[in-house]
């Protein structure tokens, strides 16, 4: 075995589930405390096996005769994740299908027990394990850190394991397959990607791969088809996601899927899902040129150790900040609904006197990012540089996918050979030559004019397209792998000078900032008071999955798609209440809004509002940018409340309720607070009273005396 010796591989600890954590031990709750156990590579069996771990889960590995995985558990709950043997990925090359690694001779695959796993045998016609190598985590690309965030790692603390295979005897001459493993430190979570190495003669020509196969326990076991399955409870994503803005709507890697071996299920059709296939949907069908290496999608798996729907949220929502910090950046934001000198010098003094910290030059506004003739790129330099002199970021929106460019440029529909159809309707091709020149000109305006934000609309969402013309992808095989490239390479870059980024799909995990909280837009052109609410209902609804600096809000502060002068704002000073409310929604929430309109305030007291809620973010920033804990849904008939969460911080917990009521309302409200830290005494004092002490219930609440004016809010710190 080739090792580089760069990390300690451990002696080996004992058998498959000697050290597996009980749902009732002691162990901490790695989502309250920071588990602090480091992530590991272990030899055992006298070589023949390596485990991967960090105490929170376990991967295992046989590596004679061959490579596969022969364990993957749940120490947090002792369970069994795997209930069978597979290989350990698979790829078409030239026409051919060849599986990476596994294991022959399990007959039963309901489970899997260890002592069968030697009399397994390795076939002769799939890649074959040659070594492994160990190493620390590495960084996917550079984050520039420019702008306030949490202080984490980048990149985050763990091991990284690599799996060399080599083809079978007389063919692909030069080629070698690496199965790539990072394990992370505190959090249940794993990566797997793959590499192929070229280093033969002459080019080879990838149709597709799987890398990813996972024989998981079933999560339900159905005699008939159901009109939903449960899949396993695993939370697994990627980056090659896009055309969505949650998860789900994204995911185009995930598929689960049955797995024919295993015979014994007792669903009638054995149709039961649950084999874990990580592919792209389409290709990527790419060259690999002598001396060069093609590189997959990363795949993340997150082991829950609960059902429940919090506690998954917030697995997710640690998640991302483990996988991409970035998303801890959240700045005050306006957006400027004129982009010439004077409109955009008066934002930026109005932004500095109340502390804004970021302005956008919104859609519409008239700026032009393609525009790279010298003397408009030193118009905005300038006003780049005005901005900068008074603490302020500024930048500016471009439309990508979701207009038509030309017939030669836009992607071709594979039913019809035209271009329309489109995710979009119409959309261009990212590979054509518009597509190239687009972003080599968004790459000079942003190193000419040094702005500091792009908002990136109409992102690529996955479109395919058929053309045989256009000079980055060859056919439609390869069309949907090359053009993600494209943007993700982008973005890449842009995270490498620290370009925030404004993306309203699920790009994070390439190096987006941010993404809509989820609204709909014609709804702010409904009466002002309507918009109040909504806006809190798509705050608590937006944030399981998302940490409240991941999503934005929005404010029109001039008429936005209709609705006259019921939805308007402006004169700010004249709907100063409703304008406030606003405010106060999002700030107190940790949400930055999109403030759309020509100016933050029109009068002394406009100005004194928006500052106050400004200051009182700013005073609380890291608690508010914090987790939330969902108390109770706003519904416009009782108080609704969240709760931010951080046991790191002196103030564990920040509860926000307001009472949408045309009365005084007083409830005892219950407030859960385990994921705060505390054990058996809450310090907790509203606004800025005197604390009061309360002890904890057995379940980690406590119920706290409100009494909240009609179309009010308050606040609690819990300390």
């Amino acid at each position: 075995m080739a090792l580089r010796m760069s990390l300690v591989v451990v002696a080996w600890m004992g058998l498959l589930m000697t050290d597996a954590v009980s749902a009732g031990s002691e162990t901490p709750d790695w989502l309250v405390t920071s588990v602090k156990t480091p992530a590991t590579v272990v030899a055992a069996k006298e070589g023949k096996e390596l485990a991967l771990s960090n105490g929170l889960i376990r991967r295992t590995f046989r590596l004679q005769p061959n490579a596969a995985t022969v364990a993957y558990d749940n120490l947090m709950t002792g369970q069994s994740i795997l209930r069978g043997v597979k290989p350990e990925a698979s790829v078409e090359i030239d026409g051919h299908r060849f599986d990476l690694g596994g294991l022959a001779g399990q007959v039963e695959y309901a489970y899997l027990r260890p002592e069968w796993i030697d009399s397994f045998t390795g076939d002769p016609n799939a890649f074959r394990f040659v070594d492994y190598q160990v190493d620390a985590s590495e960084a996917r690309f550079a984050w520039n850190r420019k702008r306030y965030s949490e202080d984490l790692p980048w990149p985050p603390k763990g091991v990284s394991l690599k799996l060399r295979f080599q083809p079978p005897a007389n063919q692909l001459p030069g080629v070698t397959a690496i199965v790539c493993y990072e394990m992370y430190e505190g959090i249940p979570l794993l990566a797997k990607w793959l590499e192929i190495r070229n280093d033969g003669s002459k080019a080879i020509r990838l149709n597709k791969f799987t890398s990813e196969i996972l024989a998981a326990v079933e999560y339900e076991s159905q005699v008939e088809q159901p009109p939903r399955w449960e899949y396993p409870n695993l939370h697994i994503e990627s980056d090659y996601a896009f055309g969505g803005d949650c998860p789900s709507n994204s995911n185009e890697t995930t598929y689960w899927v049955s797995d024919p071996q295993y015979a014994t299920q007792i669903n009638y059709l054995r149709k039961t899902p649950v084999m874990l296939e990580c592919r792209p949907p389409l290709g990527p069908n790419v060259l690999i040129e002598p001396g060069r290496t093609f590189q997959s999608f990363r795949t993340f798996e997150l082991v829950h150790d609960s059902t429940e729907r919090e506690r998954k949220g917030l697995a997710v929502r640690r998640m991302y900040r483990t996988l991409a910090p970035w998303i801890t950046e959240n700045p005050i934001l306006m957006h400027v609904r004129n982009a010439d000198a004077q409109s955009v010098k008066t934002a930026v003094d109005q932004c500095a006197e109340v502390g804004f910290e970021m302005i956008i030059m919104t859609f519409g506004s008239g700026i032009d990012l393609e525009n790279t003739d010298p003397a408009y790129m030193d118009q905005i330099k300038d006003l780049v540089g005005y901005a900068h002199s008074k603490g302020i970021e500024l930048g500016g929106y471009s439309l990508l996918a979701s207009r038509r460019i030309s017939d030669k440029d836009d992607v071709i529909n594979p039913r019809t050979g035209k271009t329309g159809g489109a995710i979009f309707g119409e959309s261009p091709c990212l590979c054509s030559e518009w597509g190239r020149e687009y972003f080599r000109r968004l790459r000079t305006f942003v190193e000419h004019t040094g702005i500091d934000i792009i908002e990136h609309d109409g992102s690529y969402p996955g479109d395919v397209c058929a053309s045989t013309s256009h000079p980055g992808h060859s056919g439609l095989e390869d069309s949907q792998w090359q053009q993600w490239q494209v943007i993700a390479d982008f973005y890449h870059w842009c995270r490498g000078r620290g370009v925030y980024l404004n993306v309203p799909d699920w790009y994070f995990l390439t190096g987006s900032n941010k993404s809509a909280m989820g609204y709909r837009e014609v709804n702010w052109s409904l009466p002002r008071e309507r918009q109040i609410i909504l806006g809190r209902q798509n705050i608590y609804d937006g944030t399981w999955w998302k940490r409240p600096s991941m999503g934005w809000m929005f404010v029109p502060l001039t008429e936005y798609q209709g609705g006259g002068a019921a939805a308007t704002l402006e004169p700010l000073s004249e709907h100063l209440d409703m304008y406030e409310a606003h405010l106060a929604q999002n700030f107190t929430s940790g949400v930055q809004a999109c403030y759309r309109g020509p100016r933050l305030f029109d009068t002394d007291a406009t100005r004194a509002v928006v500052k106050k809620w400004v200051d009182f973010y700013k005073a609380n920033r890291t608690i508010l940018d914090s987790d939330i804990v969902h108390v109770r849904r706003p519904d416009g008939r009782d108080i609704d409340c969240i709760l931010h969460v951080n046991p790191q911080l002196q103030t564990r917990g920040l509860a926000i309720a307001h009472n949408p009521c045309d009365y005084e309302v007083t409830r005892q409200l219950r407030l859960p607070l385990y994921y705060t830290g505390l054990q058996d005494v809450a310090m907790i004092r509203e606004r800025e009273g005197q604390p009061v002490r309360y002890e904890l219930d057995r379940q980690y609440n406590v119920t706290v005396p409100l009494r909240i004016p009609a179309r009010s809010m308050t606040w609690l710190f819990i300390e």
